[in-house]
This record gives C-alpha cells, structure tokens and sequence, in this order.
C-alpha cells in the first residue's frame, strides 16, 4: 500500500506548504512552473539556451497525471510552487522532473516533493528511485546526493538509464556533464534515509 492518506496528501507538509496528487486541473499551470525553473540555467553560459527552451505542454501533463504519480506543492494561499512528475519503470520510480518556480526556491519545496515520491516509492515496495541531472550544479547532483542518492558509474547506469543518458545527449545535452542517479530502497547498509538539506 501507499504512505499516502485517503486525500492523497503526504506527511510532508509544513505551515505554508502542502505537498499532494496532482489533479488534472493542475496540468494547466504546470507548463509555466518548469519554464520559471529554468531560469536558474541562466546563471551558466553554456546551459543558459535551457532557459528557452519548449517545455512538455498541459496535454502531456494531462496524460502523466492521468497514467503515473505526478505530485504538486500548493502554497497556502492555493498557489502551485512545484511540481515532480515520475513512472514507475523495472520495478523503480524514475523521477522525470523536479521543478519549483522562481519565487517559491530555497523553502525545501524540491525536498519536500522528492520525499512525497521516496513515501510513495517504499509503500509501493519499488526496489528504488533514479533519475539523471547535471554533475556540477548545486540544486542538481548535489541536491540529490545531500537527498540520499547515489551516482551511478557507467558500469553501474544499466542500459535503461544509458538510454535516457544517450537521448538526452541527442536533443542537446552536454553528456559530459550529465550523470545517472539511484536511491535505494533495497535492504542493506547502503540504504540511507534522505538527508534534511537547502534545496532550490
């Protein structure tokens, strides 16, 4: 079973932010989140193109709300400030993305959201999380290491994630910044909780 309630809200909440299931009535918003977002790769020449880039529109988000766990943070005031959007994949939750719009960045939403899919993953007895991020950005590898994820060595990426890698480096990315990640939820002494940590 699922950590989460009957409401589809996860006990990561605080006194300004909720963390809950998308809605497909959420979709619509989603699209102008992760182009806010972007704009932290302004701060780096060489991915500032990133900040203009098209972004996946409210129909797809429509479907991945409608197919696969998708999670938004809402602000007190019914604002969404984020969202994390993922599918389950080879018995893992495979994060596609983590995005926190500009004015609601460094308040732990991106933590808060990636624990709402760490709950939904173990109560979903998934063997762990991946996703891939850049090596040397601050709210990207690190962020997810102080989280508890690991990174993975190309003999260790596997050939789904060399895949996602691979296609990613197709539409532009530079591979050698890019880097696949893995949070295990598999019992042994490499299993550590999430780390409390600044997130973007």
């Amino acid at each position: 079973m699922s950590a989460e309630n009957q409401d589809g809200i996860y006990p990561v909440t605080d006194l300004t932010i909720i963390v809950r299931r998308a809605l497909v009535t959420d979709a619509p918003a989603l699209p102008d989140i992760e182009r806010s977002a972007a704009q932290l790769f302004r701060g780096d020449p060489s991915l500032a193109w990133l900040a203009d880039s098209p972004v996946p529109d409210a129909e797809h988000h429509q479907q991945a709300i409608k197919t696969g766990p998708v999670w938004v943070a809402q602000s007190a005031e019914g604002a969404l400030a984020g969202f994390l959007s993922a599918v389950e994949v080879d018995n893992q939750l495979h994060i596609q993305e983590l995005s926190v719009s500009q004015p609601f960045q460094g308040r732990g939403i991106g933590r808060k959201l990636l624990l709402a899919a760490v709950s939904y993953a173990r109560g979903q007895e998934l063997a762990g999380l991946t996703l891939t991020a850049f090596r040397d950005l601050p709210w990207n590898e690190l962020f997810y290491r102080r989280m508890g994820f690991a990174t993975l060595s190309p003999a260790e990426t596997g050939p789904r994630l060399t895949r996602v890698l691979n296609d990613e480096i197709a539409h532009g990315l530079p591979g050698g910044r890019r880097c696949a990640m893995r949070f295990s939820l598999e019992p042994g002494p490499s299993n550590q909780p999430p780390l409390p940590g600044r997130t973007p």
